[in-house]
């Protein structure tokens, strides 16, 4: 696959989606991503048919192709003496190692920076982690639910305060996509680096870094002023000094999402496009600072007003309106967004003469939507492989029998 990544070759030790999604990226972004499983069980996630309230049938399924779209597939077993040299051949010609495997699986494993580093001193070296490679947590694992969501204060930060209970991530793999992404970054940033310097790093990526990253206003907030982030409570709120950030209900049950920063200068047309000219020249809204003052005027009047159309209405009423609003959707209607279809954020993938769709990684090189492969069979690039890094058929037989390999 053509791209800035073209003849990159990274290794990748992993599963679930964590690292395997910067994986993902890499390969999307052009890089041969090798993906060793297990001969036996392969990647854990390869037989989750069950997302949410969503049943997964047929061949497809959703995660293992965020995931691993785009790479080759080696089923090889580690443990075993035959398995590991193989491993360590893959390594030799490799760019790029990624795992996240746990030090101590690393470690009895013999996959460690300094084992892989004995037989490529110049490859990147990144591992992804709940919890960081420092600290007494350095060794326990976790996933986004744990690292990222909960332990980084997105859960906290996205929960109503009125709420008996905690806001769920908005959906499967949340922090790990996000996780991935930041990965894919540090890697390319470290070839950069080895490109321009001829140095190789250690990469280290955990969740709760990049879920205290996303969270990083808020968490500055707290370190300037010792206090926790105080959410709203539930329900459609708004602004109280700016009647033009926050939501609105519709007549349909839907909501509107207004973000206009500057809701003073918004704040006439606006009123105008829904049907409340009235508060354009309202003396009350006259400066900016009675804008603030009798914010909730405004907010009352709004409300009653858009309440009284279906969501469908506003998208007409506001289309080529200069001000920041959106309507909520939910991720069906993501998926037919035509926005989202034209910046290429999902493209369509073609596998064995049949199209299907997929979630793109969001960048775009030359305003060129990125070209996607499907996810690979288990353990379908094992023999390609071997006979590319120069081995032949009584290797492949001798691997087979031994076990190291499906």
């Amino acid at each position: 696959m053509s791209g800035p990544m073209s003849g990159v070759r990274v290794l990748e030790v992993a599963q679930w989606t964590f690292v395997p999604a910067a994986g993902a990226v890499l390969a999307d972004w052009g890089a041969d991503v090798i993906k060793i499983e297990h001969p036996q069980t392969g990647d854990s996630q390869r037989g989750l048919r069950q997302l949410g309230h969503i049943q997964i049938e047929g061949e497809r399924n959703p995660v293992m192709e965020h995931a691993n779209r785009g790479k080759r597939s080696v089923a090889l077993d580690m443990s075993t003496p035959d398995g590991h040299a193989l491993l360590l051949d893959i390594a030799r010609t490799s760019d790029v190692f990624l795992t996240n495997f746990l030090p101590d699986a690393r470690a009895k494993l013999a996959i460690d920076v300094e084992d892989i580093r004995a037989v490529n001193p110049d490859i990147i070296y990144a591992r992804g982690s709940a919890y960081g490679p420092l600290g007494p947590d350095a060794g326990t694992g976790g996933y986004d639910m744990t690292g990222f969501w909960s332990r980084a204060g997105a859960a906290m930060g996205s929960t109503p305060c009125d709420l008996d209970g905690v806001v769920p991530q908005p959906g499967p793999a949340y922090g790990d996509s996000m996780g991935g992404m930041t990965i894919a970054g540090g890697v390319a940033a470290a070839l950069f680096e080895r490109e321009r310097t001829g140095t190789a790093r250690v990469v280290d990526i955990s969740l709760l870094g990049v879920g205290v990253w996303a969270s990083g206003v808020a968490v500055n907030a707290a370190l300037l002023s010792g206090r926790p982030w105080q959410t709203n409570p539930g329900g459609a709120n708004v602004t109280p000094n700016n009647p033009l950030v926050g939501f609105y209900r519709t007549s349909d049950g839907r909501f509107l999402s207004l973000s206009m920063l500057q809701g003073f200068r918004y704040f006439a047309e606006f009123c105008r496009r829904v049907g409340a000219a009235d508060l354009a020249t309202d003396d009350r809204f006259a400066t900016y600072a009675a804008f603030a003052e009798n914010a909730q005027v405004a907010i009352d009047v709004l409300r009653g007003v858009i309440s009284a159309h279906p969501l469908a209405h506003w998208r007409e009423v506001l289309a080529g309106f200069d001000g920041q609003w959106a309507p909520v959707q939910n991720t069906a209607e993501v998926a037919v967004d035509p926005q989202v279809r034209a910046n290429g954020n999902i493209v369509a993938v073609d596998q064995d003469g049949q199209s299907f769709d997929l979630v793109a990684s969001p960048v775009l090189y030359d305003e060129t939507p990125l070209q996607l492969t499907p996810m690979p069979e288990f353990s379908a690039h094992t023999e390609e492989l071997i006979l590319e890094l120069g081995g032949d058929w009584d290797r492949i037989m001798a691997l087979k029998e031994s076990g190291a390999i499906a």
